[in-house]
């Protein structure tokens, strides 16, 4: 078995560059060597801040949020089962699959999550009103980030 060279001082940089741009990972692969470098999720902090920093012209629902440590524990909160990037469309163009005040149905799609070029709907857990969407289009999400209440 070939023995695998690790420059840690690389692998520094692209923790401090997952830092700075606030993603979830970054995987890197030459030939048959691959690197992956993920944060961890930090559950006291309010998940939604960093989207609504790297989103001003979407900030405005979660913004309303922000300061809310307990957003994740509401329970109308559908939360985001992966890391990877949140689509409100089915495609660039088309409506959203729901909007603030829409009535949705257990198992019908709010949204779509593209993980390692997957798309995974995100369905709702149970019938209610779209309360409030967190997240903004085509912006990344972290694994158990709420994305959306659901009442």
């Amino acid at each position: 078995m070939a023995k695998f060279e690790m420059d840690t001082e690389f692998v520094r940089k692209l923790a401090q560059l997952l830092h700075e741009t606030h993603l979830g990972e970054i995987e890197l692969a030459d030939g048959d060597k691959r690197i992956r470098v993920a944060r961890q999720a930090v559950v006291a902090a309010p998940a939604a801040v960093p989207v609504a920093a790297a989103a001003p012209a979407a900030a405005a629902p979660a913004a309303a949020l922000a300061g809310d440590a307990d957003l994740g524990k509401h329970p109308g909160a559908v939360k985001s089962p992966m890391v990877g990037t949140a689509y409100l469309a089915p495609e660039p163009g088309k409506p959203n699959f729901v909007a603030v005040g829409d009535k949705v149905t257990a198992g019908q799609t709010l949204l779509i999550i593209e993980a390692m070029k997957t798309f995974n709907p995100i369905k709702a857990p149970k019938a209610g009103t779209v309360m409030q969407i967190l997240v903004a289009n085509a912006h990344p999400v972290e694994f158990g980030e709420p994305l959306m209440i659901v009442e």
